[in-house]
């Protein structure tokens, strides 16, 4: 076991005798000074896991010399210790950064806390993490190889995103194979479960069944209208583990008033899911009755061009009196364009803001070797996930929304998959590019229970540009690659995020209500 080194400084060391000698039996090793200038002598000439000081000592007082210690050693966790229980003396030490404060006298046992705390807590997380994880394994694994409906498959969803960032801050991570083995078992089973129950859920009214994209406005957002202004969000490519992710800033501006989840319709993209959100339809029902605005697969035109004209009908539907406005942000300078204009937005019942950046920093990491580099796994595009946001002008929006004491709804169209399986498709030159989902008229696969194919498309509400039009959905960790130049293809994309296809990252979307905490 290592033995850790302690500095302690203390013009009445001596009386701390039985306390240090209760520190030796532990494993640790003291070193005793009687002042601030002692203190940083030894510093300056050794190293030192964790310092403490006494704040009321003659000579350099323990806030000056922790001043000084901190100026040349900024990383050196320091205790304070005191009689004093002056909320300034607290106020100038925690300011100080101190990693911890006791007041005298002392127990032995504080001070082993605060020791453990300090300098044990990554071992004692990690073993503690570990053996609480090993215990739900069984449950989990019990869970969703059961009979779930879509409510117990969001619990596990979110079971296994908690597990997921618990591990990730462990020291070595020992446990992560072992969930990424259940989550990818987990994913095989919802995968029979979606393509089980998909048609029902759209096609008959009488079953329960989750909340889907086209009902999200109507059902979630149109009732929170009301004497403050709402400012409705949508992250695209957010998935579950990256709101947990930056929760941990917003919570500082907002209390959450419900964290719920909802289920994406397929195809999980942008073109399908998204401009279902803002039409309150299906995408069938969209190319029927908006034909003057849908636009199929079978243009090249952009598919996300007219979401304020679906989300100004579905407005006008649901009878609704009431002043909008409509952002889609995709440079960082639009962000700030929005923000100079938040006066204005305060004015309107509903802003509705479209924020693109997770979507293009999914597509760059397939395009780019160096955000490849940057964000090699889950992990490290969690923490690029975060870094963005407490830098962008959204948590600026936040912010000021949190000022204006506002309502804010956040959410996402789909989420996203890391693909590392190809799956060999042919077609002709009019199939669509997404690499989760195809659909054409001349589709050559191998039937498998790993993909979900639906030659009748208009029975999931999707609309055929041609009669024998077939859709294919991948499922788990698949991506469909083409025969032609097919080791070149699978290089570039294998190990990439995508979407498109069933998968509880892609389907299962949070949808979070906050309140400021200033209302």
């Amino acid at each position: 076991m290592q033995r850790y080194n302690i500095l302690w400084a203390d013009d009445e060391i001596d009386l701390l005798k039985p306390h240090i000698l209760f520190l030796n039996d532990r494993g640790y090793d003291i070193t005793p000074v009687a002042s601030g200038a002692d203190a940083i002598e030894q510093c300056e000439n050794n190293n030192f896991d964790i310092v403490f000081l006494d704040e009321n000592m003659p000579g350099m007082t323990g806030l000056e010399t922790l001043s000084y210690i901190k100026s040349s050693q900024p990383s050196l966790p320091i205790v304070m210790i005191t009689k004093s229980e002056e909320e300034s003396i607290m106020e100038e030490a925690i300011g100080s950064k101190i990693a911890d404060y006791l007041i005298k006298p002392l127990n032995p046992n504080q001070i082993l806390l605060s020791v453990k705390k300090i300098l044990d807590n990554k071992r004692l997380v990690t073993e503690r993490t570990n053996l609480q994880y090993q215990q739900d394994f069984r449950n989990l694994s019990m869970a969703y190889n059961d009979e779930i409906d879509h409510n117990e498959w969001i619990e596990i969803y979110k079971k296994l995103v908690f597990w997921e960032l618990e591990i990730d801050k462990t020291e070595n991570k020992s446990m992560s194979e072992v969930l990424e083995m259940q989550k990818t078992e987990a994913n095989s089973n919802f995968a029979d479960f979606v393509i089980s129950n998909y048609e029902d859920w759209l096609n008959d009214p009488n079953i329960e069944r989750p909340l889907l994209s086209h009902q999200l406005m109507k059902k979630k957002v149109f009732p929170q209208l009301g004497q403050s202004p709402l400012f409705f969000i949508v992250i695209d490519n957010l998935r579950f583990d990256q709101w947990k992710i930056i929760e941990e800033d917003i919570l500082e501006y907002f209390n959450v008033v419900e964290e719920e989840a909802y289920y994406s319709i397929l195809p999980t993209t942008t073109a399908y899911a998204r401009n279902s959100i803002f039409s309150g339809k299906l995408p069938l029902e969209m190319s029927k009755r908006d034909q003057d605005i849908w636009v199929g697969e079978d243009t090249e035109e952009g598919k996300n061009n007219k979401e304020e004209e679906f989300l100004e009908r579905q407005i006008k539907r649901a009878n609704l009196n009431i002043k909008f406005s409509y952002h889609k942000i995709i440079h960082a300078n639009q962000g700030k364009q929005l923000n100079d204009n938040f006066n204005n937005l305060s004015q309107n019942d509903l802003n509705v803001v479209v924020y693109n950046f997770v979507d293009m920093l999914s597509h760059a990491r397939t395009d780019m070797r160096m955000i490849r580099e940057l964000a090699p796994d889950e992990s490290a595009y969690r923490s690029l996930t975060k870094s963005w946001f407490q830098h962008s002008p959204l948590f600026d929006l936040l912010k000021m929304i949190s000022d204006g004491r506002g309502k804010v709804i956040i959410t996402t169209d789909h989420g996203t998959y890391r693909v590392k399986k190809p799956y060999k498709i042919l077609g002709d030159r009019n199939v669509n590019t997404n690499l989760r989902y195809k659909l054409g008229k001349n589709l050559n696969f191998k039937e498998s229970d790993s993909i979900y194919v639906e030659r009748r498309p208009e029975r999931l509400h999707l609309p055929k540009p041609n009669v024998s039009t077939t859709f294919v959905f991948a499922t788990e960790d698949l991506f469909f690659a083409y025969p032609n130049n097919y080791n070149h293809y699978v290089n570039i994309y294998r190990d990439t995020f995508q979407h498109g296809g069933i998968s509880m990252e892609e389907m299962i979307i949070p949808i979070i209500s906050l309140n400021s905490k200033r209302a």
